[in-house]
């Protein structure tokens, strides 16, 4: 025969969400497996603070025991690298037969939510000060500098620089929309990574001769250089890598572009090394370096036209194409951006 707890158990294994029992003498009387699996199996038959500990859940629990009084609260765990975040609803049970708690877990809706409220601080920060100099700009030549043909021409020059990097800003920001959008559609078409290097090296010519950097490509011999992917997007990657290397890789140095082969778990891969001889990155940024806006010289970077997202766009067209991005940096010794790439 089925007594009560054993009705009760079996009931809760349904719920797809952590559920508990917790009796009127406040112990857990029954757990589901998902709530097994959250708190421990050490919890049931344990005074429900034990599981349970936040104030404001403790609150809950207690007015719906001694008031019958059902509710919501939030309970927040920190976390090794982000907080646990859970919305418990407390409802009272019959006669009273204990109280029923389930746990929905917001983390994600909430650490999404940050990252939404943290894109728009910073698109708008980004934004700000183009916008400010431009309008200080269109005032003082509708005023003072009127009549200054000097001032004027120097003032028009600010401008047109400021209006340039809002426009690459909303360039990125269009590109990351569209790469993040596409991430999970994996390209059919074949491309020849060669034939990208090559005329990616040609691309940036002039500004590789502008900033006195050579730019050498190191194709090993007898591969076949063909993957799946998508040319325009690739070219975005490469472009992307060696225009950092050519601005941030020190005058006068060379850029290396090497072609190997490599092996991702399951395919064997080309690896392409971006190497350049500059100051290098300290290690504490070279995990966030794929992160929005993220910057180890914002004032450097803005004053060479970079947006700030050149490499999250990189990380996610090499997602999108079932790659990796890895990043090697000692300060003072240079960089290495290296992307492999699947050729299955």
């Amino acid at each position: 025969m089925w007594n009560g707890t054993m009705i009760e158990a079996a009931l809760l294994t349904g719920v797809p969400l952590p559920a508990l029992i917790v009796d009127a003498d406040e112990r857990i009387r029954v757990m589901n497996p998902a709530a097994v699996a959250l708190l421990g199996e050490a919890m049931l038959g344990r005074h429900h603070a034990i599981a349970l500990r936040h104030p404001e859940v403790q609150a809950a629990l207690g007015r719906a025991l001694r008031e019958g009084v059902g509710g919501v609260a939030r309970q927040v765990v920190p976390g090794p690298s982000q907080d646990a975040v859970h919305r418990v609803t407390v409802t009272p049970l019959p006669q009273g037969a204990g109280v029923l708690c389930v746990l929905e877990d917001l983390s994600e809706a909430e650490q999404m939510g940050l990252m939404r409220r943290e894109f728009v601080a910073n698109v708008s920060h980004e934004l700000r000060s183009p916008l400010t100099a431009l309008s200080g700009f269109i005032e003082t030549l509708k005023g003072a500098a009127k009549d200054d043909p000097v001032a004027r021409e120097r003032f028009l020059n600010i401008m047109e620089r400021e209006a340039g990097r809002m426009n690459r800003l909303i360039r990125d920001l269009l590109h990351l929309s569209k790469v993040e959008a596409e991430e999970r559609v994996r390209p059919t078409a074949w491309v020849d990574l060669v034939e990208i290097l090559r005329a990616t090296k040609a691309t940036l010519r002039p500004l590789s001769d502008a900033a006195g950097v050579a730019v050498r490509l190191e194709l090993a011999e007898g591969l076949a250089t063909k993957v799946p992917g998508d040319a325009d997007q690739l070219v975005q990657v490469f472009q992307n890598l060696m225009e950092n290397a050519v601005k941030y890789g020190g005058a006068g140095g060379d850029v290396v572009v090497r072609l190997t082969a490599d092996s991702l778990p399951k395919s064997p891969a080309l690896r392409v090394e971006v190497i350049d001889q500059g100051e290098g990155i300290e290690a504490q940024h070279l995990p966030r370096l794929t992160e929005r806006f993220y910057r180890v010289d914002g004032h450097r970077s803005r004053e060479k036209g970079g947006t700030g997202l050149g490499l999250a766009i990189v990380k996610h067209i090499v997602q999108r194409h079932r790659g990796r991005l890895k990043i090697d940096s000692v300060k003072g010794a240079g960089s290495t951006f290296a992307v492999i790439l699947p050729l299955e």
